[in-house]
């Protein structure tokens, strides 16, 4: 069975910082492509941040320099690191386990992320 706990979210003042992670069983981690993407309300959900199999990161223009993908393949987690948080950053923020080899793809439960101004 495929698992992917999301955690770390909370209520923030701007410019504060979370870190979100995502514990991942039943798949071969190495394996997977990792993204973190957020929904928020009354919108669609957008990327936030990827990291591939082999390490290689990509963000979204709207948090580069500010968020931080990692990912520990000893522990099956991925992390977020959120700083100088703002309030458009409100959201819920999902993980992602995508494989580049195949068409699966899952998802975690999701974590909300508030930012107070």
């Amino acid at each position: 069975q495929v698992q992917l706990v999301d955690s770390g979210g909370g209520l923030v003042q701007a410019g504060g910082s979370l870190r979100l992670s995502c514990k991942v069983s039943g798949i071969i981690f190495t394996r997977y492509d990792m993204g973190w993407y957020r929904q928020a309300p009354g919108k669609q959900r957008e990327l936030v941040a990827i990291i591939t199999d082999e390490g290689s990161t990509n963000y979204a223009d709207s948090t580069k320099g500010r968020f931080t993908i990692s990912r520990d393949n000893a522990k099956n987690t991925v992390y977020l690191q959120m700083n100088s948080l703002k309030p458009e950053d409100t959201a819920v923020y999902y993980c992602n386990a995508g494989s580049p080899y195949n068409s699966r793809d899952y998802w975690g439960q999701g974590t909300q992320v508030t930012v107070s101004s």
